[in-house]
């Protein structure tokens, strides 16, 4: 009797230890929804990131819709190391003209690590996500992307809805502040070294461009669309214009150069440092091995994207700079226009690219950490 009773009972431990398990699995299994025939969505399994990958996190490539009916792809990262509750998640992007197996994928995989499940995906138009023309952004369009994520996190057996942030690189930034002030969703919002695209496109940078620039500009763009729909398909160049003494534009025909000049701006040798090296090089990245569309600025010029952003509040927003980031002052705005809760974080001798990877050391992981987990509640 008592040997029957002691095989019932391993049985017993042995299916629920099993049952476990194959939970554990069968919820992250289920992440991924299908491509529904989507012919523009091309999947890559093999790990091809610019880090390497955790053997803390369990990782997965997904698929969800936007509201505009595009397929966007991300991965997903899941601690391997949780509790039975439902965790807290945040899903994360940019920088602009980046793919998630960059700094997105960076931020996304430590932040697992450290027991959320995040989310790192692809903008409409962009790496493997869906949307033709390729390499098309837009501020409406990047915004419902963020809010998408949101909606697919909000899904997941293994998520808490009620427990869902926001962490924007570079660009995305100001795009998720942006997106949380409009998405009542969303509980808690970060940026890394944030830009206001819709202020550098159309001010230029440190807002430089004379009222004659701005509009030889938008002159430029406007005409540019003529020649796109004769030819039957967008032209490419850089999203960052330059003037000549003459007051023209003048563009590269890539994002950045494939070799670095010997004369290249500082903010150009920053940039190419991450995007064109072996550090941060990704060949479906805009910014490493292609270029924006000539027209794209068009849609960002009269999209001020921070008009809201005191709505954010009473939701605590949390901006991280660097001390020597060339977009330093994009992080200061935005912190002076944001109500509370709200906190700037400057970190010392960093630069802009400093915050993108783990290279240099600098990102205050530890900062970011305390702050969703102590906000998403």
């Amino acid at each position: 009797m008592k040997t029957l009773l002691r095989n019932s009972l391993l049985q017993t431990t042995l299916i629920a230890s099993m049952a476990i398990a194959m939970s554990s699995q069968t919820a992250l299994a289920n992440l991924s929804l299908p491509l529904k025939g989507d012919k523009n969505v091309k999947l890559t399994q093999k790990w091809d990131k610019t880090f390497p990958q955790s053997s803390l996190v369990e990782h997965q490539k997904v698929t969800f819709k936007n509201r505009f009916g595009i397929t966007l792809v991300a991965d997903v990262y899941v601690p391997k190391k949780r509790s039975s509750g439902k965790l807290q998640a945040i899903a994360i992007s940019g920088p602009f003209g980046a793919v998630k197996e960059q700094s997105s994928g960076v931020y996304a995989q430590e932040l697992a690590e450290r027991g959320f499940l995040t989310i790192a995906f692809d903008p409409s138009y962009t790496g493997e996500s869906s949307g033709e023309p390729r390499n098309i952004a837009s501020p409406d369009i990047n915004t419902e992307d963020v809010m998408a994520a949101v909606d697919y996190l909000g899904l997941l057996d293994l998520v808490d809805r009620n427990k869902i942030g926001l962490l924007g690189v570079c660009g995305w930034g100001g795009l998720n502040l942006s997106a949380a002030a409009v998405d009542k969703r969303i509980k808690a919002v970060a940026t890394t070294v944030m830009y206001d695209m819709s202020r550098i496109l159309s001010q230029g940078f440190n807002d430089s461009y004379t009222p004659e620039q701005r509009t030889k500009l938008l002159e430029n763009l406007s005409y540019q669309r003529w020649v796109d729909a004769e030819n039957g398909k967008p032209a490419y160049g850089s999203h960052a214009p330059s003037f000549d003494k003459a007051g023209n534009v003048v563009r590269d025909v890539r994002t950045l150069p494939e070799v670095l000049p010997e004369n290249a701006h500082p903010i150009t040798a920053e940039f190419f440092d991450y995007y064109r090296t072996k550090r941060g090089f990704h060949q479906r990245s805009p910014n490493s091995a292609g270029a924006w569309s000539v027209t794209t600025p068009i849609s960002f010029m009269n999209f001020p994207q921070l008009t809201y952003i005191k709505e954010i509040s009473p939701r605590p927003v949390l901006i991280v700079t660097g001390e020597v980031a060339h977009s330093r002052y994009f992080a200061e705005t935005a912190y002076k226009e944001a109500s509370e809760p709200k906190e700037l974080v400057i970190v010392p001798g960093a630069n802009h690219v400093d915050l993108y990877d783990k290279q240099s050391g600098k990102i205050p992981f530890d900062k970011l950490e305390a702050f969703f987990k102590s906000n998403l509640k």
